[in-house]
């Protein structure tokens, strides 16, 4: 099926599943769907939990602290909207609250060569924005390295 909307690949921000994660990061809040019979997160949102079975659910404000599960250097544009962006990082990034919950994002202020698995990264809310859809950009989280703990060694 092809893509037929004109802000694409901006987030479709009318898909049900996934808006209220949109509404949060226009707040500045990193929120997810947590299962109301279980308690544990789900992501990607799905209709039924993958734990319990339950279908209802709570979209829940998380810390937006995590770590690098796996990420790549995207040095090539794979569609024009991205020529201006490369090269950038696009990740996995395991939750604090859950290391099983792995959201796909950018990680932004970093340069590649300093990535490592489980470096901690904290949540950022910037716009996403591509120049072929002008004058239009979405907030979307992202990630940076996480500020070192006072007295971290």
């Amino acid at each position: 099926m092809a893509l037929k909307r004109a802000d694409f690949p901006l987030p479709d921000l009318t898909d049900e599943r996934t808006a209220e994660y949109f509404a949060g990061a226009a707040r500045g809040e990193l929120v997810l769907p947590r299962c109301d019979s279980c308690n544990r997160f789900v992501w990607y949102p799905e209709e039924e939990c993958p734990h319990c079975g339950a279908g209802s659910f709570t979209w829940t404000r998380v810390s937006g602290r995590g770590r690098v599960f796996t990420w790549t250097v995207v040095r090539r544009a794979f569609l024009p909207a991205f020529e201006e962006m490369v090269p950038f990082v696009t990740a996995l990034v395991s939750l604090e609250e859950d290391p099983a919950v792995r959201i796909v994002s950018y990680i932004v202020d970093c340069e590649p060569d300093a990535l490592a698995a489980n470096l901690p990264l904290e949540a950022v809310f910037r716009p996403l924005q591509f120049p072929t859809v002008p004058d239009r950009s979405v907030p979307v989280p992202m990630f940076v390295p996480a500020a070192a703990e006072p007295g971290a060694v």
